[in-house]
């Protein structure tokens, strides 16, 4: 069964960054990117990210099967690094408006992380409950699912570690304190 590592924070903390220092030391990585090039500028960052993690990575463009793409990884030596579950989501809802924590494909992702036998698995996801109430219903339906399922996959995962400012600090397990 595969180590479960969820990667969170706010836009452009760090967590992709610190997704990549998590996957050091494997031969075998496999980066299952979710984002979908709409754009120019989208595709402008898809290259960034691309040129950042460098050649020794697989990648597998996975804008809707995430459980399908961890399923179909059966090497227990690989490392999976999926960034990031908040597109995924976006990519869902943008099908289907009724998406929420307890659909098919939400499910289907909770247990394929439970049955991987990868070495690690390795999910970046963005905090987007710390902002305001959003002001339009779709906004605050995403906000309210990704926050539930943000909570799902960490209540499975092996760590949790929150980004700040490029700053990590581990929040499950729990650091452990010199008690006086």
């Amino acid at each position: 069964m595969a180590e479960i590592i969820l990667v969170t924070g706010g836009a452009r903390s760090g967590k992709s960054s610190e997704a990549l220092r998590l996957a050091e030391g494997f031969e075998q990585k496999i980066f299952i990117a979710t984002a979908v090039a709409f754009d120019d500028e989208m595709r402008a960052r898809i290259s960034r990210h691309q040129a950042e993690r460098g050649p020794d990575w697989r990648t597998l463009e996975i804008p809707e099967d995430l459980a399908g793409a961890i399923r179909g990884v059966a090497d227990s030596e690989t490392v999976i690094l999926v960034d990031c579950l908040t597109v995924w989501l976006g990519n869902l809802l943008y099908r289907d408006e009724s998406t929420d924590e307890n659909s098919p494909r939400c499910a289907e992702l909770l247990a394929a992380l439970r049955q991987s036998p990868a070495a690690r698995v390795i999910l970046v996801t963005n905090e987007v409950g710390l902002s305001i109430v959003p002001e339009n219903r779709l906004a605050r339906h995403f906000r309210d699912v990704a926050g539930r399922l943000n909570q799902r996959v960490a209540a499975l995962a092996d760590r949790v570690i929150l980004v700040v400012c490029g700053q990590c600090l581990t929040i499950k397990p729990a650091a452990k304190t010199n008690a006086l």
